[in-house]
């Protein structure tokens, strides 16, 4: 019986990691493209085989997966955006960006998928790989956020999704039924920092899936790295949409957020509806 081959496309951060690391436990091979100053290339470690391109090379990373016989490709870790910026892309990823009226992250990715799925490279998300980073719905912290900090999660709810439904951003920040920092190109650790300058301690953050994104691609994220950011920053709730969302180092992250009081929540429609 013939192994089944992933193909990962890997960002920074440890996501790819936790990726290649369940696809082995679950007995399949693993092959990844990492990209010149975004991706930690000790992942090529992970991998049975990995190339480094820049961003924009969509031939040479169709080819490389085409070659190991690839049946499914994940996306998996941050690009930064501002370097992603002065990329140089090939023809074939050139003729894509010219058929696109938005540069949004959601536009480009779901157009990039199509490209994958028109060679036979089926995307999938990575939830199928690791269910278990999925972020549970409920209050996941000791502690529970009180009347301020859920009517503020309650606030910034569907404001949140209004800015993710333009692909704007999938995070901001409220204080006191007040949105202080709009999440943008730079990250959700740089916007928290912004409004603990702006805003001072006791901030919420709410990171939510867009409306209508691709569910298999770019997933809002949270974990220990948040948690520890909160924390310089004096934010003392986090709310992430449920289901549709990761969560990483989960264990530490819980544990680091009841030591400083920080409140973590699951976000659900249900639950941030209720009038």
């Amino acid at each position: 019986m013939q192994i089944e081959t992933i193909g990962i496309i890997a960002g920074g951060g440890q996501f790819p990691f936790l990726v290649a690391q369940g696809a082995h436990r679950r007995g399949l091979k693993v092959v990844a493209v990492g990209f010149s100053d975004h991706t930690d290339m000790e992942l090529a470690k992970e991998t049975d085989d990995f190339i480094e391109l820049h961003i924009g090379q969509l031939n040479k990373l169709i080819r490389f997966f085409k070659r190991h016989g690839v049946s499914r490709i994940v996306l998996a870790g941050a690009i930064n955006k501002p370097r992603a910026l002065h990329f140089k892309p090939d023809l074939r990823a050139m003729k894509l960006l010219f058929k696109l009226r938005s540069k949004g992250d959601d536009a480009i990715l779901t157009t990039v998928a199509k490209e994958l799925e028109s060679e036979g490279l089926q995307v999938a998300s990575a939830l199928t790989i690791v269910p278990d980073i999925g972020t549970p719905a409920g209050v996941i912290t000791r502690g529970k956020p009180n009347a301020q900090e859920w009517a503020d999660l309650r606030y910034g709810w569907p404001k949140a999704k209004a800015i993710g439904s333009m692909d704007i951003g999938q995070s901001l920040v409220v204080k006191n039924g007040m949105v202080v920092a709009v999440e943008g190109p730079e990250g959700t650790d740089a916007t928290l920092r912004r409004s603990g300058e702006l805003a001072g301690p006791g901030c919420v953050l709410v990171k939510v899936y867009k409306p209508g994104q691709d569910n298999r691609m770019d997933l809002p994220a949270a974990g220990l790295q948040t948690v520890q950011t909160m924390i310089e920053t004096g934010a003392s709730c986090l709310g992430i949409e449920a289901g549709n969302s990761l969560f990483f180092d989960a264990e530490e992250a819980i544990a680091l957020a009841d030591k400083h009081g920080i409140h973590i929540v699951g976000l659900t429609a249900e639950e941030m509806e209720q009038e």
